[in-house]
């Protein structure tokens, strides 16, 4: 039985915490020393609010956002970051004015699709993409190029934890968190991590909507 370490950071933000696992774990292409465990911030609205709260803070007064795509089961914190953006009291350019909040279908080739009653709300429209984390970059960027091949504006990337400040192509990317919280936080490709080379057996297979332990 695998018997990783958990580790929970307060914030100075209400309801805004890091809670992190570590040990040995593998993503489809990279194998990390932490697990970021943002399960209880997609689905608790207290936490989701305060993600929401936090991530606005960055780009409310400089970013028109017309959607908000949701990546890895992230709606609720979108909802709520949707919600943030068009408050009266803020100085937003967005204030006032509706928000669409969607998520994409992804085919069983791994395709990233939207429906022709989706279109409209990413053709000609500032996207902002919404994810779990940044780290390779792999599943946010099919999704940045998804939402240009549908005729929309990527304008940004906001994440609840992020090992980069701009994507591959210098959209920024927004963050509650990111390494620095950690200090020893690294991701390796599975061909060179050091764990492995040293024996040290996998503790979890992990994605954005939680982990599998393995035993």
């Amino acid at each position: 039985m695998s018997n990783f370490k958990t580790f929970k950071y307060e914030t100075k933000r209400n309801n805004l915490f890091l809670r992190v696992c570590k040990g040995h774990f593998a993503t489809n292409d990279r194998h990390s020393n932490y697990y970021i465990d943002v399960v209880a911030q997609k689905a608790r609205l207290s936490e989701a609010k305060a993600v929401a709260e936090e991530l606005s803070s960055y780009f409310y007064h400089s970013t028109i956002v017309d959607t908000i795509l949701c990546l890895d089961g992230t709606e609720v914190i979108g909802a709520c970051l949707a919600d943030e953006l068009t408050k009266a009291d803020f100085v937003s350019i967005n204030a006032h004015k509706s928000i669409y909040v969607v998520s994409p279908e992804i085919t069983n080739s791994s395709q990233i699709l939207f429906r022709d009653n989706i279109i409209p709300m990413i053709e000609g429209k500032s996207v902002m993409l919404l994810a779990v984390s940044y780290s390779s970059g792999r599943s946010v960027e099919a999704a940045i190029g998804a939402v240009r091949y549908y005729g929309g504006n990527p304008v940004g990337v906001s994440a609840i934890f992020s090992t980069q400040e701009k994507s591959k192509d210098s959209l920024p990317i927004y963050s509650c968190f990111n390494p620095d919280f950690l200090g020893d936080y690294e991701h390796f490709n599975p061909q060179e991590c050091p764990m492995c080379k040293a024996g040290q057996k996998l503790d979890a297979l992990i994605n954005g909507f939680g982990y599998s332990l393995l035993k």
